[in-house]
């Protein structure tokens, strides 16, 4: 078994080695399990949203589906990350997202501009992402990023939760400010990702 470099245990009687990490073609990792089992049960959420409405049970689910982002990304920093985990994360992340504001604006909960917008500028996204990608560009998300999936989260949570029924502006003000948050963030890769592949065009066609 192959163990880090300077593991100063290794070999010494008595003392267990560490298993080795997860390498960057894996695919059965317990990172990957839990994405995978969150998108899994989106449609069930989705289901349950059109079918009942704001439910405990309903912002029970949304509760835990939501967490277990943090909690994949955090298994994954400590046993190794992986192209597949890359992949599967944020694609799971959209289908659990897009698919409650969409479900909510199915039983006319949320208006279906500021959710196009969101939906709109996650499409955009992914699309300049993989083209940054295909010229061996990864640009790092930022601040605004995470904030902005912490804001649509919050609003779903706000939308589904019974206690708030009678103050239904408070779903709708998170959303927008998710929304002002999300075209901030994709102006920001936006211009992220074309400095880095201006950067990489010129030192590559620098003597």
């Amino acid at each position: 078994m192959s163990r880090p470099a300077g593991d100063a245990t290794a070999g010494v009687p008595g003392v267990p080695e560490r298993p080795s990490g997860f390498g960057p073609s894996a695919l059965a990792t317990p990172a990957n399990a839990v994405t995978v089992l969150r998108l899994l049960l989106a449609p069930l959420l989705v289901v349950r949203i059109v079918t009942d409405g704001a439910t405990w049970w309903n912002l029970a689910l949304w509760v835990v589906l939501a967490s277990t982002d943090g909690v994949d990304g955090w298994i994954a920093r400590r046993q190794g990350t992986t192209r597949s985990g890359a992949f599967l994360d944020p694609l799971a992340d959209k289908v659990l997202v897009l698919g409650a504001l969409f479900s909510l604006v199915a039983i006319d909960r949320f208006g279906w501009l500021p959710v196009t917008i969101i939906a709109v500028r996650e499409v955009a996204v992914s699309l300049w992402r993989v083209h940054l990608g295909r010229k061996g560009l990864a640009v790092p998300a930022r601040a605004s990023a995470k904030a902005k999936t912490f804001a649509q989260a919050i609003a779903v949570g706000c939308a589904l939760a019974p206690a708030l029924s009678g103050a239904l502006w408070v779903a709708d003000v998170i959303l927008w400010v998710s929304v002002a948050l999300t075209v901030a963030s994709a102006v920001q890769y936006a211009a992220d990702g074309h400095r880095a592949a201006t950067s990489m065009t010129r030192d590559r066609d620098r003597p």
